[in-house]
């Protein structure tokens, strides 16, 4: 793959310079500083929403809302270790309120919880829950139309909670039908 990224840039370059030569090391420059921007417009909205998911955990609000998935989480995943299960819908929980990078972690130690109880199926349910990733909260797509100039830009609310919610339950119904059991 990233031969193709290198040899896609390499030929972009090529004809860039030969069809407009003066214009190459400015559209060059500015794309740098445009990725720049957006790297450190992204990292604030990162900051800010760990920031945020700390302070639920720290006020017990992320393990309640992990409590309220539990019951559906453990049907879901078919698994009777509580540890796992638990890690788990704390990661969807992280997951359905748009946390960027808090859910990871916590979505690493359920599946390593699953793996060591011999239950690959539950394990797989999570990666397709987590590709899938039902949103309330688009926080990541909500930071970038913001970074790039979006006069509004949580109007992708309902599209995504829409799309994500089709996606969610085409990708559970065809992990159920196609995934293994314990």
């Amino acid at each position: 793959m990233n031969g193709i990224f290198a040899a896609v840039f390499l030929i972009s370059a090529a004809l860039f310079l030969f069809l407009n030569p003066d214009g190459f090391l400015a559209a060059l420059l500015a794309g740098g500083e445009k990725a720049a921007l957006l790297s450190l417009s992204l990292l604030a909205a990162y900051c800010v929403w760990l920031g945020f998911f700390k302070v639920m955990e720290k006020s017990g609000l992320a393990g309640k809302l992990a409590d309220g998935v539990y019951p559906l989480a453990k049907r879901l995943f078919r698994s009777r270790d509580k540890d796992a299960v638990y890690l788990a819908s704390c990661n969807l929980s992280a997951n359905f309120l748009g946390l960027p990078g808090a859910p990871t972690p916590l979505g690493v130690k359920a599946v390593q919880k699953f793996y060591e109880n011999g239950n690959r199926y539950a394990a797989d349910m999570l990666f397709v829950l987590n590709a899938t990733s039902l949103q309330l909260l688009p926080t990541t797509v909500i930071a970038l139309r913001t970074a790039a100039g979006s006069s509004s830009a949580a109007d992708i609310f309902l599209p995504t909670l829409i799309a994500t919610l089709f996606s969610t339950l085409i990708g559970v119904t065809l992990t159920i039908l196609t995934g293994r059991r314990k």
